[in-house]
């Protein structure tokens, strides 16, 4: 009768009823690649700063046009003096068109371009940091979920031995104690089911607000991930950080800004001249048009050295600047490489203990501290602390795998490029 009790027990907390759904489920279920979309078609934040990209873009165009045709028109309406026929002018017309000769506009087009890629980049940023964001809140909302159930079947199998324990105590075969014991035990996982649940509303949450829904939507029971890390190099990690990470390409699109600052101003010092042609009409002829003038102006900077040398100056600071800001860049991306490296490492150290040793190790010094109960050699305060402690590290290292997985989203916002880490599994259909 013993046996067949604590082996019932024993199926009780390892697996839950073939036919039994998870009684916290939702309504559907809910893959990371439907969220992922969602948050890239909906964040706000995204179409903030896609929107100030698509003005960026349009800076190329106005930064490398021509600058406007004058028209100037003139009329007398009074004259006071006594002038000879044909002495002075009543109308006249003219245009000034600058030429550009110099090519300042289409150095400054080329900084505008350059520009437009560090908005782009913000863009890719804002990308990659949603996506993170969205993929760690679906994690934890697949870690509460999966906590839940675990918790669910500890209950099962605790009020089922309560009350067995009642019934053996009955008859003198249990005492009071031990019956208090496993139903305070079983009190206590109520009290974690809360906290539990309100992982997966606050996570729910966060999933709506990123989507741009109502953040009091329901949203299905994520499904299982699938994730590899195939354990590319450290080398071949770091070429992909510096050739894709979103900072790494905005600031060498600033040095690129620099260099043509730098054009721009050695090119101060040649003038673009402004040719002008007229027509004038004369006060006392029947003709249209009297005269008819052509003409050319440009500045010249030449007698203003300080202005134009000081310009020089500054956009080769600003290039020196923008140089030193790469080199900054491209050391702080190695650096946060190396901490999300270390961060899933670590994590899938802890996923590997777990699974490999401590949780086999907690099992059998579960079944172990059964058997002893059940010849008589230990107590039921020692069987239960088995128990306890097997209940915990199998909830610790569900929490490793939601850490591994999040270290690994980070990971891939580090490195600015899809690694190819997550996949889902065919989803399962609606109930």
């Amino acid at each position: 009768m013993k046996t067949t009790f604590f082996l019932l027990f024993l199926s009780l907390l390892q697996c839950a009823p073939a036919g039994e759904a998870p009684r916290d489920a939702g309504p559907k279920s809910l893959s990371l690649g439907e969220v992922t979309r969602a948050v890239l078609a909906s964040n706000p934040a995204l179409e903030e700063v896609r929107h100030r990209w698509e003005a960026a873009r349009q800076r190329v165009t106005q930064e490398g046009a021509w600058a406007d045709l004058k028209v100037s028109a003139g009329s007398a309406i009074a004259r006071f003096v006594n002038v000879s026929p044909n002495g002075f002018t009543d109308q006249s017309l003219a245009l000034e068109q600058s030429i550009p000769i110099s090519g300042k506009n289409r150095v400054r087009a080329r900084m505008a371009a350059a520009e437009a890629v560090v908005a782009f980049e913000e863009v890719r940023r804002a990308d990659l940091e949603v996506t993170a964001q969205a993929r760690t809140a679906y994690f934890r909302l697949a870690n509460a979920y999966a906590q839940i159930e675990l918790n669910r079947k500890n209950y099962t199998s605790l009020t089922q031995i309560a009350e067995i324990n009642r019934s053996r105590y009955q008859v003198g075969a249990q005492t009071a104690a031990d019956v208090l014991a496993s139903e305070t035990e079983a009190g206590k996982l109520l009290e974690t089911r809360r906290d539990l649940e309100r992982n997966v509303e606050l996570a729910e949450s966060q999933l709506n607000v990123l989507m741009n829904r109502d953040a009091f939507a329901s949203l299905g029971q994520p499904n299982d991930i699938r994730y590899s890390f195939d354990g590319l190099t450290i080398e071949q990690l770091r070429t992909l950080t510096l050739a894709n990470r979103p900072e790494v390409r905005a600031a060498r699109a600033r040095v690129s800004v620099g260099e043509a600052g730098l054009q721009l101003a050695h090119r101060a010092w040649i003038p673009d001249p402004a040719l002008t042609a007229s027509s004038q009409r004369y006060n006392d002829t029947g003709q249209a048009v009297s005269e008819v003038g052509a003409g050319i102006s440009f500045s010249i900077p030449w007698g203003n050295f300080r202005k134009y040398s000081a310009g020089v100056s500054e956009a080769r600071a600003t290039l020196g600047s923008s140089r030193a800001g790469l080199e900054r860049v491209e050391k702080e991306a190695n650096g946060a490489l190396r901490d999300a490296l270390q961060k899933a490492e670590t994590a899938n150290h802890h996923v590997e203990l777990f699974q490999n040793k401590l949780l086999p190790q907690a099992r059998q010094t579960f079944e172990a501290s059964q058997f002893a109960y059940e010849s008589g050699k230990a107590g039921f305060n020692d069987w239960i602390t088995a128990q306890r402690t097997a209940r915990g590290l199998e909830a610790e290292a569900r929490e490793h795998v939601a850490e591994y997985q999040i270290a690994l989203a980070e990971l891939e916002a580090v490195v600015g490029a899809d690694l190819h880490i997550f996949s889902n599994p065919p989803e399962r259909k609606n109930q």
